[in-house]
């Protein structure tokens, strides 16, 4: 029989330790990348390298920890499940199990007091007030509610799935890949040691470093800045800069308006790569189940948030108290 974890009372020292090499070991790495390079230009190799772990650990967080071991948006096959697994414990998030049970957590109390990561629960409405609920959502939990719950209420099919389970037990196995990989590629391409050490200082570190900034201010932009198309019960928002490196992640209010669905970026013009992933599967019959809102849906939810402005505008048309 599975043994469900218990909640914890904080976060657990793995965690933060993981945490504080997330955060604090990458900006040496970008000191250390620029001194390596200071009047030689970047590499191309070094960049190429950048770009390929990028996107493919990023992808592994954005297609597989979250659409699809999360949301459920998609079924696949257990090799593509292993892989999306272990892509999205390179980007060095933590292992599968605490990050799918802390973002369920975050869906289940959004911008309430609970949420591991909210800008605005526990905060007020003073300038430093909002400062310190930006950096609590975008890194102050890390070291704070990170990992708190691990149990039945979010995380039971995880720990009953033996696929999973073994691949959180190797997590510190695809730590050492996300690092050893890019100095393998630069030193296999390059022939020599010091340029495998500056493949993993650019592939490594500096794209560890830009890719959790990138999810990080999923957390605390997307919930402060930016528009809300859709009615949510949340202070979830859109923000457009963020949809190409976050890999449409940052279609984030229409995300929180349909969880479940495999598209984030649900309207004309929004490009959501992630989403273009997964077709890119379905096509291939790589995946099935694809879930998406369909049209009315869609124009529902709009309306719904339509009719609270219709009504401020109207309040202010007629100098109404709110």
């Amino acid at each position: 029989m599975t043994r469900i974890k218990t909640v914890r009372e904080r976060t657990s020292l793995p965690s933060q330790l993981a945490g504080i090499v997330a955060v604090v070991v990458p900006p040496p790495g970008l000191a250390a990348a620029v001194w390596l390079l200071w009047d030689r230009g970047v590499r191309p190799l070094d960049l190429a390298l950048l770009a390929v772990f990028y996107v493919a650990c990023g992808l592994g967080i954005t297609v597989g920890f979250h659409r699809l071991f999360t949301h459920k948006s998609f079924e696949t096959s257990a090799p593509l499940r292993a892989m999306w697994a272990i892509l999205g414990s390179m980007a060095m998030q933590g292992p599968l199990t605490q990050w799918v049970t802390d973002h369920r957590k975050h869906h289940a109390l959004s911008d309430r007091p609970g949420d591991p990561h909210s800008p605005h629960a526990g905060h007020g409405d003073s300038l430093a007030e909002h400062v310190l609920g930006l950096w609590h959502a975008h890194i102050g939990w890390l070291f704070s509610t990170k990992g708190l719950e691990r149990g039945v209420e979010y995380g039971r099919d995880l720990y009953e799935d033996r696929l999973v389970r073994a691949i959180d037990r190797l997590y510190l196995l695809w730590v050492a890949l996300t690092l050893g990989l890019p100095f393998l590629a630069g030193y296999l391409i390059a022939g020599s040691w010091q340029r495998g050490l500056e493949a993993m200082v650019w592939a490594g570190l500096v794209r560890i470093f830009l890719f959790q900034h990138v999810t990080f201010s999923i957390n605390s932009i997307c919930h402060f800045f930016g528009e809300q198309p859709f009615r949510t019960r949340d202070e979830s928002r859109n923000v457009r800069l963020l949809a190409i490196p976050s890999f449409g992640e940052s279609w984030h209010n229409g995300h929180h308006a349909f969880p479940a669905s495999a598209v984030h970026g649900l309207e004309p013009g929004q490009l959501d790569i992630s989403a273009l992933v997964i077709r890119g599967m379905e096509q291939l019959g790589l995946a099935s189940e694809i879930k998406r809102p369909d049209s009315q849906q869609i124009a529902r939810r709009r309306v719904a948030a339509e009719r609270p402005r219709r009504k401020d505008m109207a309040r202010r048309r007629t100098g109404s108290a709110r």
